[in-house]
């Protein structure tokens, strides 16, 4: 029997031709959208779609208040909104995703203060949030990355002991589930995403849920720049908001696309848990580590190459390609206010430092490489494949063979 090659020596690919993608919009939409056009109105505030969509997201998650608006960032925003910190005002968050997390922050004058992941679930260290609140503190926002979730019950402990309200930034998380509870619904407000890769999507758009009367009421004025718009007489703004109103087009995808959620979830769970069980055992690699009593859903695959392998994160993801299996090395490469020139250097405002050098935010803070190094090194150790409901159990039987095979073999 010829002994066994990894591809990049001359062996065979465990895979060939690639995977498939799969569309994820079509005649529901197609319909949906029809009824928008002959209706020829494609203003949220008389018509149907747009609320049909927010009413049952909504009841999915049983939740009292729903806000749309025309992106994830813009979700998270509203939130920030909702929580209307002062200048200087800080918020906790994790280091490892997208600069929408971050914008809305900023741009409510408040300062994000960066706490490390652990390095098996790549999500916040409880433990290390805590150590980074002060008496500034006025948020933590819990990012469920790549569809993981959060360990909720430490999480929501601190906030209660130190009177904090909870952001569930759960962009890459749709229908995620923590002991039995769904993601978005044990914080004070969760956040969605609508963007193209998503597991729902409308190209761009978001949503942004809360039960609290007082939170849902403001972040609905913000979102539609402070306007009352039931009140009579002159206008009334209260609020000083911005324009984030989703239309009816965007709405009607929205409205399809939330209607085929539950069984986009089960697929992609389907498949990314069999990935799970497939690779246990493997040497040298980890999957990202699911806690007990949650459910995944996989908007991404992560992997931890460990600290004594025999190969390096970069040598290991391009093995894997050579097999045939897609991946990237890395994830956003450094925490993420490495990665922003503005935030980094904290100049935003024009030329000034506003709002970092405001009389109350806390002096001296910097972003640079000794902020997070925990986090620093969870990303070099990263490797990410891509899961969806288009792919078949075969396909995921190839992946499961080919990280196999590469982290059997290489480095011997």
């Amino acid at each position: 029997m010829a002994e066994e090659k990894l591809a990049i020596d001359g062996g065979t690919p465990v895979h060939t031709g690639g995977f498939p993608s799969g569309n994820k919009v079509g005649k529901e939409e197609l319909e949906q959208l029809g009824e928008v056009i002959e209706s020829g109105n494609m203003f949220y505030t008389s018509g149907t779609k747009v609320k049909g969509f927010a009413e049952e997201f909504a009841e999915i998650h049983g939740a009292k208040h729903a806000i749309t608006s025309t992106s994830g960032t813009a979700a998270l925003h509203v939130a920030i909104a909702m929580v209307n910190p002062s200048p200087g005002d800080e918020i906790i968050l994790g280091p490892i995703t997208d600069i929408g997390s971050v914008i809305g922050i900023v741009f409510q004058t408040a300062i994000p203060i960066f706490c490390e992941v652990r390095p098996d679930t790549f999500n916040m260290d409880p433990e290390d949030i805590e150590r980074k609140i002060t008496d500034k503190t006025k948020a933590i926002m819990a990012i469920h990355l790549f569809g993981n979730p959060c360990d909720m019950d430490p999480i929501m402990e601190i906030a209660k002991k130190h009177n904090l309200i909870v952001i569930e930034d759960c962009s890459q998380a749709h229908m995620s589930e923590y002991k039995g509870k769904l993601v978005g619904t044990m914080g004070d407000i969760g956040c969605f995403s609508l963007q193209q890769s998503k597991h729902i999507t409308t190209g761009d758009g978001g949503i942004t849920i809360t039960n609290d009367d007082d939170l849902g009421t403001r972040g609905k004025l913000f979102a539609d720049k402070g306007w009352h718009r039931d009140a009579y007489g002159p206008r009334k703004y209260t609020v000083f908001g911005i324009n984030y109103r989703m239309n009816e087009l965007t709405g009607a995808v929205a409205l399809a696309q939330v209607r085929k959620m539950k069984d986009v979830i089960t697929l992609r769970r389907a498949r990314g848990d069999l990935l799970s069980e497939l690779l246990a055992d493997t040497p040298h690699v980890q999957p990202q580590v699911l806690l007990d009593g949650c459910k995944h859903t996989y908007w991404q695959y992560g992997l931890r190459v460990l600290d004594d392998a025999p190969f390096t994160p970069t040598d290991f993801a391009r093995a894997l390609k050579a097999e045939g299996i897609g991946c990237g090395q890395g994830y956003i490469g450094k925490p993420i206010f490495l990665c922003h020139d503005a935030l980094r250097t904290q100049t935003i405002f024009g030329k000034s430092n506003f709002p970092f050098d405001h009389p109350n935010a806390r002096p001296d803070l910097t972003y640079d490489e000794s902020t997070c190094p925990i986090t620093q090194k969870v990303l070099d150790h990263m490797v990410t494949v891509s899961i969806s409901q288009f792919l078949s159990e075969d396909d995921i039987r190839d992946m499961a063979a080919g990280i196999k095979k590469v982290a059997r073999l290489l480095g011997k």
